[in-house]
């Protein structure tokens, strides 16, 4: 069974986060209760926050940056986005891959 913060449809990661922005360092937390929290640089303004992660996590799950996908919460910090076949499972996520998932 996955964490609440993730889930697994097929080769697709849903991954739900809990974005810091205006942090000192980009950086993967790690779980914040229900979802992942990642610290970000880019201020919440004019969406600069919002590309400024999926710029992120893409270079966290080893992808193109087309490949990560907001789902929800453009403007709130609780986000959710879809990432397609991720090369990469960054350990400070705690993701299993989808073949290790019951």
């Amino acid at each position: 069974m996955s964490e609440p913060w993730y889930q697994w449809q097929g080769d697709d990661l849903l991954l739900w986060v809990r974005a810091q922005p205006r942090a000192s360092r980009d950086a993967l937390v790690g779980p914040y209760g229900d979802a992942l929290k990642v610290q970000i640089t880019a201020p919440p303004v004019e969406g600069k926050a919002n590309e400024h992660l999926i710029r992120f996590l893409a270079k966290a799950f080893g992808v193109p940056r087309m490949q990560v996908e907001l789902l929800s919460g453009e403007s709130g910090r609780n986000k959710r986005f879809r990432i397609s076949s991720p090369a990469t499972l960054p350990a400070s996520a705690n993701i299993r891959p989808a073949s290790q998932e019951c």
